[in-house]
């Protein structure tokens, strides 16, 4: 019997279209693992799995249709057979369809669904009663496909085209027929556009959160490094100080090993307000500890200061730099001389760091001159471009290698009254502090 037929297809089609579900997910599944390996775009997440919900219309619309036929009260029965099994099929396929965007955009879903229409169309005006009630059906279709300016447009004129066929086979009741159409219709597509809306705003969520857990990720590795590579290199720096006075200087010696005492526990404080998320540079700060390296190293500092008083952030930028340029000179340089400069230029502060040395260390301090090198430089370089500063760091053409770091000086900077006071006392103090040039 053809009805038997037409339900047989019906869950093969539904059987498949969760086979071609599952497909779809562990697909999506697959690239959105890759993604997050890579850090690469998020995939979009297939729909729901279609369920035996999506049958329940049909078959409570399409009852008084089967009991027609079954009957025998409708003439030519093999064509209503033939026309009901035809548009519930491509109802089938069309809803589930409807669940996965690039199927719902597909021109075939489109073709299905006019398809659907002209067999609608086909069976209201040849039978009539029960059979025009497929036109509120073909709006749940419509309504699951169509986004977008297109849907109250296309909404409406179902609506009318329901109206006319109705009012020529069923008179006063193509009003109603007509508003079932259109209530279907747009209550569908209202109903699976919140159901996206969810959806994206589940993954717009996860992909904040793990945006949010890989930048904490690569604050605390741009720590880390800048923290244990400076003070790693104090370390071994004093240790070789050490031993080299020990044989002939004991108290030398021991005060270079208290010296590895406070430096280490200064790293200890330090990598605690790395983990909380609270550690603030100071500038003073990593200028004295760069004097105390370079001293220890047997590299002559040469410190000055001078220009407005500078934001607690901008110190903190410029005090990173200081701390990755001294390390940097102390384990690959090879200098006998340090030059660090910090000056205002207009509306901007500069900070040079440039040595005298070879670059004989234990490995290449070259870099391009944009600031592109090794983690400690590149990680400094995209500091400084997010506060709207520069980094570059390169091979001096009378030798050596410098860094120059720029950031832009607030209005509150420039305007302050106690600059002139504050910028003579730091030049003071630091030709007060700088040896003398031979």
């Amino acid at each position: 019997m053809h009805w038997t037929r037409g339900i047989t297809c019906q869950l093969r089609a539904w059987r498949a279209a969760r086979a071609d579900w599952k497909t779809d997910m562990e697909r999506y599944k697959a690239a959105e693992k890759e993604a997050r390996r890579t850090g690469g775009k998020m995939p979009d997440q297939p729909g729901p799995p279609p369920t035996g919900f999506a049958l329940l219309p049909w078959l409570l619309m399409g009852m008084g249709s089967f009991s027609n036929l079954l009957q025998g009260k409708t003439a030519n029965p093999w064509i209503g057979g033939l026309g009901l099994f035809l548009f519930n099929s491509l109802y089938i396929n069309v809803v589930f369809r409807a669940f996965v965007k690039e199927k719902r955009e597909a021109v075939s879903t489109r073709v299905a669904l006019g398809v659907m229409c002209v067999i609608t169309c086909g069976l209201a005006v040849g039978y009539g009663g029960s059979w025009l009630y497929f036109f509120p059906l073909l709006g749940l279709a419509t309504g699951a496909v169509l986004r977008g300016p297109w849907l109250g447009k296309t909404g409406i004129a179902l609506a009318v085209l329901a109206g006319v066929v109705s009012g020529v086979r069923a008179g006063t009741d193509a009003i109603n027929i007509a508003y079932g159409t259109f209530l279907s219709t747009m209550v569908t597509a209202a109903i699976l556009s919140l159901s996206e809306a969810v959806r994206q705003l589940r993954a717009a969520r996860e992909e904040l959160a793990r945006r949010a857990v890989e930048k904490e990720r690569m604050r605390f590795s741009r720590d880390l490094h800048d923290l244990l590579g400076h003070t790693l290199s104090v370390i071994v720096v004093k240790s070789e100080a050490a031993r080299r006075l020990a044989p002939r200087d004991m108290d030398a010696a021991l005060g270079q090993i208290t010296d590895i005492e406070a430096v280490g526990r200064q790293a200890l404080t330090e990598i605690r307000e790395a983990v909380t998320g609270y550690r603030e540079g100071s500038l003073a700060t990593e200028l004295d500890r760069a004097r105390s390296a370079l001293t220890a190293a047997d590299i002559d500092p040469v410190v000055r200061q001078s220009g407005p008083p500078l934001t607690p952030q901008n110190e903190a930028l410029l005090g990173w730099v200081v701390r990755e340029a001294v390390t940097n000179a102390v384990r690959h340089s090879g200098a006998t001389r340090c030059e660090i400069t910090v000056d205002g230029i207009l509306d901007r502060v500069r900070l040079t760091v440039a040595d005298d040395g070879p670059g004989t260390g234990d490995s290449p301090a070259t870099a391009p001159t944009e600031g592109i090198g090794g983690t400690g430089l590149k990680g400094l370089t995209e500091r400084l471009a997010t506060a709207g500063g520069s980094l570059r760091a390169g091979p001096s053409p009378r030798g050596g290698f410098t860094v120059t770091a720029e950031l832009p000086v607030e209005a509150t900077e420039l305007t302050s009254p106690f600059v002139t006071t504050t910028a003579a006392a730091a030049g003071a103090s630091a030709l007060a502090t700088a040896p003398r040039e031979p």
